[in-house]
């Protein structure tokens, strides 16, 4: 059993008051030219509705650790809290804080995500002042702390546990996490592994879950995530994602060969201008060719990855940008260059009710003077060193073959 459980509590831009709209006007208008032409956010309303969102602060948010022998214990420990709490009146404002202009507290009102298996996901709304103001949130809060630093609840953003999730990890699979730090997918990946209903199986599983990470501190780190569900069948290396060397195994025929993945994950490094909401800073380091310069590296850290995956296994490529040269992009030469070895798997049937896009069959491209280049051959001698020709959309012959809709 699995039981996620988010609660968010609003953290205000340290940067919020010293950074202004006027500042980074150009940054964020060119942001609304590129992905209007792209049609990632619909209209005018839906660009001022998203700025309003990324310009609001993000949210905490933890989850329970199904891997934990506590787990169902832990669930009904939980499910104690929620009723009182959803009850709770809350303390009236005094007249200096309306004065001030804060909000009234409400009462919490679990909200249960419906893609997540089983109704076993939850999300609250809880912010600071909340927590300040009223005792039994406080203690709710405290009780938050103490069991993440007994390792059975983790912080963890909702939307960064559905490319676990749709990765289907079952316990006899051999899985690879590419690019793991901090760790909280690879924490996933491992309570999946864990998830048999045979006793033995679920203590010891026959599969095994190599984490790597290019970065040695940051392996520090995925080490110390890691640690805390005490699973023996955890390897942590710490090589370029892009370079992975073999592993080297002994067969049950007894010859030795590399180590076949049955499942990868394959959450690469990028601009990350999707988490502009919680990283204020992305704003101001935001330019059209921040995914041009990623592509590359991206691509190779995914091409590597499907050559350690076995005939019959399953990929999953995320990022956490909205652009097309680091997403739809970077699939559709992978694709084009496997020849019919790989394709596209439609997953929307494991998240039922979860609010999503279709991946873009066709997108546009600029450069930083926000110049529209409209195919590999009309590329500026200025821009030859950052765009390929592979980076531009399928035709309209290969777009149905290819099927880059199927992306979420």
């Amino acid at each position: 059993m699995s039981l996620f459980l988010f609660i968010s509590v609003w953290k205000p831009h340290k940067d919020a008051q010293t950074h202004t709209y006027a500042e980074l006007a150009k940054n964020y208008n060119n942001c609304k030219v590129i992905y209007s032409a792209q049609c990632v956010v619909a209209g005018e309303m839906g660009w001022v509705e998203s700025w309003n969102l990324m310009n609001n602060g993000s949210s905490i948010l933890y989850k329970l650790d199904g891997g934990s022998p506590l787990a169902n214990k832990e669930y009904l420990i939980i499910k104690e809290y929620f009723e009182p709490l959803s009850q709770l009146d809350p303390p009236e404002l005094t007249p200096e804080e309306i004065a001030a202009g804060e909000e009234p507290t409400k009462p919490l009102k679990p909200f249960c995500l419906p893609w997540y298996p089983d109704g076993l996901a939850y999300q609250l709304n809880l912010t600071r002042r909340n927590i300040r103001r009223c005792e039994a949130y406080w203690r709710f809060h405290q009780f938050l702390i103490s069991e993440t630093e007994n390792g059975n609840i983790s912080r963890q953003e909702a939307v960064s546990m559905i490319p676990p999730l749709v990765l289907g990890v079952e316990p006899h699979h051999k899985v690879l996490d590419m690019c793991a730090a901090p760790g909280s997918k690879t924490s996933q990946l491992i309570e999946f592994l864990h998830s048999s209903d045979n006793a033995i199986e679920a203590a010891i599983p026959s599969g095994l879950v190599v984490a790597n990470d290019a970065d040695n501190k940051r392996c520090y780190m995925l080490t110390h995530q890691a640690k805390r569900l005490q699973s023996p069948s955890i390897m942590i290396t710490n090589h370029d994602a892009a370079f992975m060397p073999n592993i080297f195994h002994t067969r049950k025929d007894g010859s030795v060969g590399p180590i076949k993945y049955d499942r990868i994950l394959c959450d690469v490094p990028c601009s990350g201008d999707g988490t502009m909401r919680k990283n204020f800073d992305v704003w101001k380091k935001w330019n059209p060719l921040n995914g041009a310069n990623l592509h590359g590296l991206q691509l190779r850290i995914a091409r590597r990855g499907l050559e350690m995956l076995t005939v019959g296994g399953r990929m999953v490529y995320s990022t956490c940008s909205m652009h097309p040269l680091e997403d739809e992009a970077v699939l559709h030469r992978l694709i084009r260059e496997a020849e019919g070895a790989v394709r596209l798997v439609d997953v929307r049937e494991q998240l039922p009710g979860l609010t999503y896009t279709e991946g873009l069959n066709d997108w546009v491209i600029m450069n930083k003077e926000m110049e529209v280049i409209p195919s590999a051959d009309e590329i500026p001698t200025k821009n030859t060193n950052l765009f390929s020709k592979h980076v531009f959309p399928p035709s309209s012959e290969d777009r149905e073959k290819i099927g880059l809709n199927k992306c979420m």
